[in-house]
């Protein structure tokens, strides 16, 4: 059993696929973000008890092809993410002048 002490945003690697994010919480919660491949059984405990289940194999919550988003939506998520580019790169011009005049 390993104990930690961590900040909001602070992360746990385990292995090379899963990240666990500190994302806040308060003296009787706190709130994480598990960042893993859907082949592994990631399951709260609360959950296995509700439902009578043990943490044994055969017992993995089956999971369910994503939907597939709308074109629409992804035009607007492309746009999104070009609109960002062009501010970061803007914003690393205005930081630095010799690359806001191509000198670099």
């Amino acid at each position: 059993m390993l104990k930690l002490t961590v900040k909001p945003g602070e992360y746990v690697l385990i292995g090379e696929d899963i990240k666990i994010v500190f994302a806040g919480g308060s003296a009787n919660n706190m709130r994480i973000l598990v960042d893993a491949p859907k082949k592994y059984n990631i399951v709260r405990s609360e959950a296995l008890e509700r439902y009578g289940m043990a943490a044994d194999p055969g017992n993995e919550v089956k999971h369910y092809k994503d939907r597939d988003i709308s074109p629409e939506a992804k035009e607007k998520i492309k746009a999104i993410l070009m609109a960002e580019r062009k501010r970061a790169r803007r914003e690393e011009r205005e930081a630095d002048p010799k690359r806001k005049y191509g000198y670099m």
